[in-house]
């Protein structure tokens, strides 16, 4: 099994603004993917992948602490996690788990899982330290 991918990230803004940022359709459009999520636990939505849409599911609410949500039909699970830090910054932690074993193809990208795996990692870098980090901070 690969390793889960996991981006740490200290934001200067209240921990209030970032889940807003991190849990309405518009915001994660803003920084991640296009979608139609709600925010509501049990809720089918679908991001809009560079392979085409992907199917996604809300898996986990605790406001405004942390959401956690099924990717795709590759058992991937995304959790973002929240923590008041004190001066009005949040650390938001992303967790990208469910990842197969490193030979395994990934259907849709036709690639084995340690390819995409990596290039997922190094994609969640500039997608939280910058494009999160720019829409919150801003």
């Amino acid at each position: 099994m690969e390793q889960d991918i996991k981006q740490v990230a200290v934001f200067n803004a209240p921990i209030q603004k970032v889940w807003e940022k991190v849990t309405t359709s518009e915001s994660i459009a803003s920084w991640f993917m296009p979608n139609d999520f709600e925010l509501k636990e049990g809720h089918e939505f679908h991001l809009q992948s560079p392979f085409g849409p992907s199917s996604c599911k809300v898996l986990k609410i605790d406001a405004p602490n942390e959401l956690v949500f099924s990717w795709d039909t590759e058992g991937w699970v995304v959790s973002f996690l929240l923590k008041e830090l004190e001066s009005d910054q949040t650390e938001f932690t992303l967790i990208h788990s469910g990842w197969k074993n490193a030979e395994d193809l990934i259907g849709k990208a036709n690639e084995k899982t340690s390819i995409i795996r990596d290039r997922m990692a190094g994609g969640w870098i500039s997608i939280v330290n910058e494009r999160l980090r720019n829409t919150v901070e801003s």
